[in-house]
């Protein structure tokens, strides 16, 4: 039998809700306490920086924004695809008002850091 025949036989036969599954994306996300806030560090490799919202609710820190793929250009044959392309939205309650907090953006290797600095009465 042609072994590309049975490469692509072998791959329509996967679960049907394998093939059905939306790809959803909730990017890794780190929070550390310190004496003047929080800081949340989360994993966002390959999106831009200034592509990020980062919205104050009270209580809530709401982070949202899209890794979008770059085609790699002519000449390139897809084989297989495994990096999550979407959009994404992460919700962090933490407990202080964070209505007049002050939020501290940094971008470093694929980390986007958001240091949370409460007033200075917060705990």
């Amino acid at each position: 039998m042609d072994p590309e025949l049975v490469r692509l036989t072998r791959r329509l036969a996967l679960a049907r809700s394998e093939q059905l599954r939306p790809s959803r994306w909730r990017p890794p996300a780190d929070i550390y306490r310190n004496r003047r806030g929080w800081l949340i560090k989360l994993e966002l490799a390959g999106v831009d920086p200034e592509a990020v919202r980062v919205q104050v609710h009270e209580r809530l820190l709401v982070v949202r924004g899209r890794r979008r793929d770059s085609p790699p250009g002519a000449g390139h044959a897809c084989e297989c695809l495994e990096i999550t392309y979407s959009e994404f939205t992460r919700t962090f309650e933490l407990p202080a008002d964070l209505e007049s907090a002050r939020i501290e953006r940094e971008a470093r290797h694929g980390m986007l850091l958001l240091n949370i600095v409460l007033d200075e009465g917060e705990p």
